[in-house]
């Protein structure tokens, strides 16, 4: 078996550290209360604006930066680390938009990436429904021609930026064929998107996650992302590219809750002693740490 490892650059530790003062200092004091009013936080938007993370993830020719998977990693991980709604300000637009950036036409990645990079525009990514979650194939949102359009209809669920975003990645089915029925099409929110209701989660609550649904929405076949029938195909090929830096969000999140907790250790104090030098307790950190290491390295 060949050994795999990886290491970090300078430039990437500085980057590194830059990060997590950014979250630190900036995104980390509006936490607390965008999750307990279980909104979108604009303010933390126009943060990650200032500090031209929006672009990251994208290619350069579309006003991107380019960036390694390595680093998205690093900043999903740092804002993650104090807030994972932040976290997916930052990433949910390049799950809506690598469709576009790997399947779809020029003359829609130049009309679409653009906005997306400035931060004018936010993408969500609309495959799962209510009956064909794990198994999206059995979906059931339909896409019928009409000359140049298609007329959309139907339902999808737990869609993360619901109502915030004002681009969404439709899959819908466009012939009975279970896998080579399914076609993807990029469809702006001002077209007939009306989101049906948000829900109500246990955390992560300043990311919205909802319901929208098509009504007979025309989308122009120019927004048509890929081939007809090659829908499926998109929406796994996403999926694959997407998941590590979800897996960096874990890392993220898990190491905020060691920090949290030794930092109350450090403070608390029981018999004269704080928390911190109860053995037991310095063993289960430990462990902790350990395993987070081990989950960091498996997503780097």
């Amino acid at each position: 078996m060949t050994e795999r490892r990886y290491s970090l650059d300078d430039d990437q530790l500085e980057f590194r550290e830059v990060m997590r003062r950014f979250a630190e200092e900036k995104i980390s004091p509006l936490a607390a209360k965008a999750d307990e009013e279980e909104k979108f936080s604009w303010e933390a938007f126009e943060l990650l604006k200032s500090m031209d993370l929006l672009s990251l993830s994208y290619p350069s020719e579309y006003g991107g930066q380019g960036a390694s998977l390595v680093t998205q990693a690093m900043v999903a991980e740092e804002l993650s680390r104090v807030c994972a709604g932040t976290r997916l300000m930052f990433l949910i637009s390049k799950l809506g938009m690598l469709p576009v950036i790997n399947f779809g036409s020029e003359e829609m990645k130049q009309k679409y990436l653009p906005r997306i990079c400035s931060g004018e525009s936010q993408a969500s990514y609309g495959l799962s429904e209510a009956d064909a979650g794990s198994d999206v194939a059995s979906m059931a949102t339909r896409a019928v021609r009409d000359g140049d359009e298609w007329v959309i209809s139907g339902s999808k669920c737990w869609i993360t930026n619901a109502g915030i975003s004002d681009l969404y990645t439709v899959f819908a089915r466009t012939s009975g064929d279970r896998h080579t029925g399914i076609t993807a099409f990029l469809v702006e929110a001002d077209w007939g998107v009306v989101v049906e209701k948000l829900e109500h989660k246990l955390g992560i609550k300043a990311s919205p996650t909802g319901v929208i649904r098509l009504d007979g929405v025309r989308v122009p076949d120019a927004n048509r992302i890929g081939d007809v029938g090659q829908g499926f195909k998109i929406a796994m090929h996403t999926l694959d590219r997407s998941r590590p830096t979800i897996g960096a969000q874990a890392v993220g999140i898990a190491q905020g809750a060691i920090d949290y907790a030794v930092n109350y250790m450090q403070q608390r104090t029981t018999f004269g002693k704080p928390l911190a030098e109860r053995q037991g307790l310095q063993w289960m950190v430990a462990d902790a740490e350990m395993q987070v290491e081990a989950a960091r390295t498996l997503v780097y």
